[in-house]
């Protein structure tokens, strides 16, 4: 619910919650180049150290549609201010962390706080500027959530090269707390509204399954797949969470999962999209930084360097797309996109040891 107070502290406002925003886009990006050296701080394997960025994102995925339904019960500022907070505390423990495990259940911890910052700062934005000026605001918005992708892997490799790569977590406090800080002072308090029904099975169930597909991908290839005990263990336990959940959404009266988008061809369609178009990016992002240090022998700062325009590139494209939109058809945009994707994927296969920068 928008205020005079929060009308006249919008720009205010709006820095401290683009500063949430950078904060969390950030560590997305931020630890891929340091994954080798952290390897070797926790005495981890190659497939053991990527849990730093499947824990993270695997958590948000999980908490990201819970988080409307907690702001109904506690109330958006008080939201804010709990993932802020939460987010800022998790990556002070990243950054002091001595073992995988401990790194693991942080970055968990991490990604549970941080999943309500990005629908929360887009709802703020939405709410405390007029109509007219929403686009605007996404456009701002968008700018901040793009720098992430485009600092974070020079970041991470300066503070890997030159101090530890428990900087990448570190840096977060002074924006954490700066973030905090604004929207205590400058969001008014708001009603809080009557929150629905929430379907706990349905929660309960799609986390399990997450969790356990998951363990299948990750433990997969050093357990020979389907050989191992474990692997159908974690196969079975991620069929019976899918199979209840279907089975509890379609029969339930408050399912975790609105019935009704499914019979949305759009949201269907792009739901699909943007599921393959994530394997393809999340994937290079996990694996360019280790095969450029530990293969070519790329110093982390470089590293970093070279990872850097893949967000500069997704900058200049968001802004470009949104002037496209409403005046070019939105599935040419999807299919000029994809296909620049695919020529530079198969670039990437030509990959070999004798390149250089």
């Amino acid at each position: 619910m928008v205020t005079q107070h929060d009308a006249k502290n919008r720009w205010p406002i709006t820095i401290s919650i683009m500063l949430a925003t950078v904060m969390n886009s950030l560590d997305t990006t931020i630890a891929n180049v340091a994954l080798p050296h952290m390897q070797g701080s926790v005495s981890a394997s190659p497939e053991q150290i990527t849990w730093v960025l499947t824990s993270y994102i695997v958590a948000a995925a999980i908490m990201t549609p819970l988080s409307g339904w907690l702001a109904d019960r506690i109330g958006r500022k008080r939201m804010f201010l709990i993932s802020i907070g939460g987010f800022t505390f998790a990556s002070m423990l990243c950054g002091i962390a001595t073992s995988l495990p401990e790194i693991v259940i942080f970055r968990l911890l991490q990604g549970v706080f941080g999943a309500a910052l990005i629908p929360l700062s887009q709802a703020v934005l939405l709410d405390i500027n007029p109509p007219e000026k929403h686009g605007q605001a996404m456009a701002i918005w968008g700018a901040g959530a793009i720098l992430g992708p485009i600092l974070g892997p020079a970041l991470g490799g300066y503070f890997t090269e030159d101090f530890s790569w428990r900087w990448c977590f570190y840096i977060n406090l002074p924006i954490g707390i700066l973030a905090f800080l604004g929207v205590l002072f400058f969001i008014s308090g708001d009603r809080l509204a009557r929150a629905k029904k929430f379907d706990f099975l349905g929660f309960g169930m799609l986390t399990l399954f997450i969790g356990a597909f998951q363990l299948v991908l990750d433990r997969g290839p050093s357990q020979d797949w389907f050989h191992s005990q474990e692997i159908w263990t974690e196969t079975i336990l991620a069929g019976v969470g899918l199979w209840v959940f279907v089975i509890h959404t379609l029969t339930t009266s408050h399912p975790f999962f609105d019935k009704a988008l499914m019979r949305d061809r759009n949201f269907v369609t792009a739901s699909i999209f943007g599921f393959f178009i994530g394997i393809l990016l999340f994937s290079t992002m996990a694996l360019l930084p280790p095969m450029m240090q530990t293969l070519l022998g790329y110093p982390v700062l470089t590293s970093g360097l070279v990872s850097m325009p893949r967000g500069v590139g997704s900058f200049v494209a968001m802004f470009a797309v949104g002037r496209l939109i409403g005046k070019v058809d939105t599935r040419l945009i999807l299919l000029t996109g994809l296909l620049i994707s695919c020529v530079a994927l198969w670039q990437m296969l030509n990959f070999d040891l004798s390149m250089t920068v």
